[in-house]
Parts: C-alpha cells; structure tokens; sequence
C-alpha cells in the first residue's frame, strides 16, 4: 500500500516519477524507491534468468552461435530495469560478426533506460553508447548534449522483448511512433502467418512477424527479416531469417531456459 503521503497527493507522487533522479535530493531518491517498491512490475512473457541459444546460419553454412538472455535486474539512475542481451557471432572468414546489443528496460513502464551497442561485422567496428531519459523525451549518445526522443522510447534490442507483448493478430499491421530516435519512426510489426517450425530445439507452432526499423542491421527496411515467434504466452524467438550487410543470416534455436521467478 502507498504511504499515506503518495495516497493523498497523487499528482505529486506521478511528478516524481517524472523527475531526473540526477536532480533529486536524497529524500526525493528515498521516497523514489519507496514508491517504485510498491508499484508492481509490468506484466511481460520474459524474466531475468531467460535464456536462448541459437545455431547461426550465414548463407546455407552453420559457422555461428547466438544469445538472447535476460542477464539481470538492475539499477539505473534509480529505476529498476530489465538488462537484456543480443548476440550474434560467427561468419565466414572473410566477414566476421561479432554483435552485441545491451538494453535496460524500465520495470514498471517497459520503456528503455539505456543501451549499448557493440558492432563488429567484417572491417567494420563501432561502439555505442546511449542513455535514453523517457521522464524528459531526450536521449544521448556517448556523452554528448542531450536530443529530443519520444515518449515511452525504445532502442533496437528492447523492441525484439516489446513484440513479444503485442497481441499479434494476423493480417494486421502495427505501427509505432516509440524508437528513441524521433526520425527512423515509426517501427511497423507485420504480422504474416502462422505456420509450425522445425529447429533444433524441437517442433513448434509459431507466428511469423516482420519487424521494419529504420535503421541499418538485422531489421532495416532492407533486410525484410522474419521472425518466428512460439504461438502460446512466453512468445519466444524460435527462428529469424535477415539479410545485412550483403550477407543473409538465419537463426534456430537449440535451446531454451525459462526465467527465475521474481519476488514482487
């Protein structure tokens, strides 16, 4: 139950919320983390603990492993977050890839907190860092002044955990104005079919979307990506098929961990 303070003034508790926990007073940060205590977390079809592997396919060739996890339940400038990993490593040699997408995702609004990128594919190697502000709309990279974003944002890994939450009707087509850089929106989620899937991990029944980023890498426009989704609640990532970088690059999964369940 909220303290008798948060219950008499609303407003003022939803305010805090919105507010930089870098222009908090310690009693403000206290009062923070005592109203995130009594919020629940978001309902989601993932928890920390969740891990799939994957066999990587470049062209018609397995030379490759994947990963995608939720590594752990962190802390960022005050709010709780889910830290996810995407990995993607392997190639033939001459085009090596090595990517690692890191995402911490709000808890309690699932919008995204902060990310990393870490990109190597063949001659070609960056890193990135963001830290995204959604009480502000603003995000930066590497340190730099702040620029406007949107509301409730998400980054390029965080949106692979938000499709598993949509309902996924097929024929529809969803669209949303929530990539945390205002000019590659919106991201569409095309829902293609059902269909059962075959991959080293077993038989599946699946939903096959397209997710479309305006962006470079493995949903580009360009990249006409498929992914193949378990058709039941956890909706987890059986299959992906992209072509990037001039290459095409399948993923199957070959094995799966649930989530550890959580205390409230």
């Amino acid at each position: 139950m909220l303290s008798r303070r948060f219950a008499l003034a609303p407003f003022a508790a939803a305010m805090l919320l919105l507010t930089s926990p870098a222009a908090m007073s310690s009693q403000q940060a206290t009062q923070l983390a005592t109203l995130q205590a009594t919020v629940p977390r978001a309902k989601v079809p993932y928890g920390v603990g969740e891990r799939a592997e994957y066999e990587v396919k470049f062209g018609p060739v397995t030379m490759g492993s994947g990963t995608m996890e939720v590594a752990a339940l962190d802390q960022v400038r005050g709010h709780e977050a889910y830290r996810t990993i995407f990995r993607v490593k392997g190639g033939p040699f001459f085009f090596k890839v090595d990517d690692r997408l890191e995402s911490w995702i709000d808890t309690h609004t699932l919008s995204s907190l902060r990310h990393r990128q870490d990109l190597n594919e063949g001659s070609r190697d960056r890193e990135r860092n963001f830290e995204i502000f959604p009480e502000r709309a603003t995000f930066s990279e590497d340190g730099k002044p702040e620029e406007p974003s949107v509301a409730n944002p998400l980054d390029d890994g965080s949106f692979m955990f938000f499709v598993r939450t949509l309902p996924l009707e097929v024929g529809k087509t969803y669209e949303f104005p929530r990539y945390f850089k205002p000019d590659r929106n919106p991201v569409k989620i095309q829902v293609l079919r059902r269909e059962r899937v075959k991959v080293p991990a077993g038989t599946f029944d699946a939903i096959v979307v397209r997710p479309i980023i305006k962006a470079k890498g493995i949903f580009s426009e360009n990249g006409q990506a498929e992914v193949w989704l378990s058709d039941d609640a956890q909706r987890v990532m059986l299959q992906m098929k992209s072509k990037f970088a001039k290459i095409s690059i399948s993923l199957f999964l070959k094995s799966y961990r649930p989530a550890t369940p959580l205390t409230p």
